[in-house]
């Protein structure tokens, strides 16, 4: 059967590209994007060309050191006690291998050779930082799971909120990325942190500091930057944003990186949904900021904030 050609398209040998760099004029934007990328919008430093850390290994690592942390979960359901350190052992010789290959990367791709793991003898010191503070981790993650169950009435059993609360999964990724993002791997666990806001809907930054007994319920649109701290026992609603009030700059009008400009939220708070808390301000311990509820200054403790109101909650001392 003949093909048939667009009346646009000029006929070429086969092998050859002649034909579309005719139709698209490529030759010319080629030599364009050659000028942006290597004059006028060049963003590169100098020097050997470097891979950058693979997202696609980072999703597979993240998912490995998950069943490691819950291997009867989200590993093999038919672990038994006689199987299941070999399965986890396993399972974390290859994450922790390939994190380490990551690491390095990620510290060679910013050109920076002072950075944590540049070295591949830093690599692997980072990794094995890294893995030893697994079990603790795996111990936060335990009081968020708990706290899920206690604060979410719909919730009928653990593995119901391990396997499927997208708040679960977040909380997860973000130990995991923040015990990285303290070490020093700070590119990787920015990835792991994208990861996790594709996944789920939550935008958490592995720099956010948050205490154990986290529950995220519902989640979508939840945003919780850089600086953030987070106590104890915290409880927060869908497309709550705890972010900066406005950015600081230096002399030279850049921005001042590295700026505490986010929101302190004390032990036993409850943020139910679209509220947005933005500055360095603290929300008082024990205290409940209502929904779409927009606040820029400091909540005492034990108050309770609904839209422009602020009270004591009855009996609560100040």
């Amino acid at each position: 059967m003949k093909r048939e050609v667009p009346p646009d398209k000029e006929i070429v040998q086969a092998g050859t590209d002649t034909t579309v760099l005719k139709r698209w004029q490529l030759d010319r934007v080629v030599a364009d994007l050659r000028v942006s990328r290597e004059e006028t919008h060049s963003i590169r430093r100098d020097g050997e060309a470097r891979r950058a850390p693979s997202r696609e290994t980072l999703e597979d690592i993240l998912d490995r050191l998950t069943e490691a942390l819950f291997p009867r979960h989200y590993g093999q359901f038919d672990l038994d006690r006689e199987n299941i350190d070999y399965f986890v052992g396993h399972t974390l010789s290859i994450a922790l291998d390939q994190l380490c290959e990551q690491i390095h990367r990620g510290a060679l791709f910013v050109g920076d050779e002072l950075l944590p793991g540049s070295r591949r003898e830093d690599a692997i010191e980072l990794t094995r930082r890294f893995g030893s503070e697994l079990p603790a981790v795996r111990g936060l993650l335990i009081t968020d799971l708990r706290a899920a169950f206690v604060g979410d009435p719909a919730a009928k059993n653990f593995p119901e909120i391990l396997i499927g609360y997208p708040g679960m999964t977040a909380v997860i990724h973000h130990r995991l990325a923040h015990l990285l993002y303290q070490i020093g791997a700070r590119l990787v666990a920015r990835l792991m942190s994208e990861i996790a806001h594709t996944r789920t809907g939550i935008d958490i930054h592995p720099g956010a500091s948050i205490g154990s007994g986290f529950f995220i319920d519902h989640g979508t649109g939840v945003v919780i930057c850089e600086t953030a701290i987070i106590g104890e026992n915290v409880r927060i609603y869908q497309a709550v944003t705890l972010g900066a009030r406005h950015f600081p700059t230096d002399d030279e009008g850049k921005l001042i990186k590295g700026d505490a400009r986010h929101p302190i939220v004390e032990d036993d708070v409850v943020i139910y949904a679209g509220a947005t808390i933005l500055g360095r301000i603290t929300i008082g311990r024990g205290s409940t900021i209502g929904g779409n509820v927009w606040l820029t200054q400091d909540v005492p403790r034990n108050s309770v904030v609904t839209q422009a109101t602020a009270r004591n909650k009855p009996g609560a001392a100040g």
